[in-house]
């Protein structure tokens, strides 16, 4: 991002509308990309991936500043970050089994799960 379009950014009447675009674009890139590897783009809702613990599903609350997951179910600590990326990994793959392989649009309807329960109520760690 050049410095001319950060400071576009911070004007809050165009911060937003610069930042979706940039979005919108990398992930007609990815989608361009995944089509081209004969792969597919899953897009995961991220509500609550830090929150819920990717080995027993349980949700453990915590504030911004705690950098580290520590289950106090199932004992597991990671950071916070790899315990979303393997959430986020997971709701990807079980979304994956249910579109049966279908190459998605990229768009706001695509099917998401939150908190590891789809919108059917599907629990994935059973």
């Amino acid at each position: 991002m050049s410095i001319k379009m950060v400071t576009m950014v911070k004007n809050r009447h165009l911060g937003k509308s610069i930042s979706d675009s940039s979005w919108g674009m990398f992930f007609n890139f990815l989608f361009y990309k995944a089509v081209e590897a004969d792969r597919t783009v899953i897009k995961v809702h991220p509500h609550n991936t830090s929150q819920i613990c990717s080995n027993c599903g349980e949700k453990v609350p915590k504030s911004l500043s705690i950098r580290t997951h520590n289950c106090p179910f199932c004992k597991i600590v990671l950071d916070r970050d790899y315990n979303a990326s393997l959430n986020i990994l997971r709701f990807g793959q079980h979304l994956q089994t249910l579109t049966d392989r279908i190459c998605l649009p990229l768009s706001e309807n695509l099917p998401t799960l939150v908190g590891g329960v789809s919108k059917k109520g599907m629990n994935i760690w059973k």
